[in-house]
C-alpha cells in the first residue's frame, strides 16, 4: 500500500503533467510536443531535487511518472472542451502540483537525512523547477521570475512544515499544513494581487537600454 507520500506524489504529479499539457495544447503542440511538456513539468523539479540530493531520480526507478503522465495526457483529449471553458485551469492544476510537489521535496530530503533549511530549499526546487522547464520549453517567461508569488509560497509551505516539527505534529497533518499553506498563500497572492517588491535598478541605465 503506497505511503501518504507517495499519494501526494502521484495526485501531484498528474496535476503539474495536466498544466503542462494544457499549456502546451495553448500553444498549438502536437500531441507528442504537449506528451513531452507534461512529462518535463511533471519530472524536472524532482529530477534536480535527486541529483543534489544524490539520490537515483524516483522517475528512473519507477515508470509510474511516465505512465502518470500518459493519463494526464488523455484526460485532457478526452475532456478538453470542459477544460477550455474553465477559464482557471491552468492555474489551478499548477497550484495543487506546487503544493503536492512541495511537500514531497521536504519529506524525501528529511528522509535522505539533510537539515531543515536544506529541505526548505529542496522542497521549494521541488515545486517550482518543473514549472520553470515548461515555460522555458513553451517559450514563456517563467512564472518564477514575474511578479507573482509563485517560489515564495513554496518556502512558507516549507517554514510551515518545519514548524510544525517543531511542535511535535505528527508527520502526515505537517504534510497537509505545509501544502494547504503553498495552496492557500498561492491563491491568495493571485487574489488580492500580493507581489515582492521589485528590485530597481539605475533609472539613467534603464533609459539608456
Amino acid at each position: 500500500m503506497p505511503s501518504f507520500v507517495q499519494v501526494l506524489d502521484f495526485i501531484g504529479t498528474f496535476a503539474f503533467a495536466i498544466s503542462g499539457i494544457r499549456l502546451a495544447s495553448a500553444k498549438r503542440f502536437d500531441w507528442f510536443g504537449a506528451y513531452v511538456v507534461g512529462l518535463v513539468t511533471a519530472i524536472g523539479g524532482g529530477t534536480l531535487r535527486d541529483v543534489l540530493l544524490d539520490v537515483p531520480p524516483a522517475w528512473m526507478q519507477d515508470p509510474f511518472y511516465v505512465i502518470c503522465t500518459a493519463f494526464a495526457m488523455l484526460f485532457v483529449i478526452l475532456f478538453s472542451k470542459h477544460l477550455i471553458h474553465l477559464n482557471n485551469t491552468f492555474f489551478i492544476f499548477d497550484t495543487i502540483g506546487l503544493a503536492l510537489f512541495t511537500v514531497v521535496g521536504v519529506e524525501r530530503s528529511i528522509a535522505a537525512g539533510y537539515p531543515f533549511w536544506v529541505a526548505i530549499i529542496m522542497g521549494s526546487m521541488t515545486g517550482a523547477a518543473g514549472g520553470v522547464i515548461r515555460d522555458v520549453f513553451i517559450n514563456e517567461i517563467p512564472l518564477i521570475f514575474r511578479k507573482e508569488i509563485y517560489a515564495m509560497a513554496c518556502v512558507v509551505g516549507g517554514i510551515a512544515y518545519w514548524i510544525c516539527a517543531l511542535a511535535g505534529v505528527e508527520s502526515y497533518i505537517s504534510q497537509i499544513v505545509s501544502g494547504s499553506t503553498v495552496f492557500l498563500t498561492r491563491v491568495l497572492a493571485v487574489k488580492y494581487h500580493i507581489t515582492l517588491p521589485i528590485l530597481k535598478g539605475d533609472p539613467e541605465h534603464e533609459n539608456e537600454a
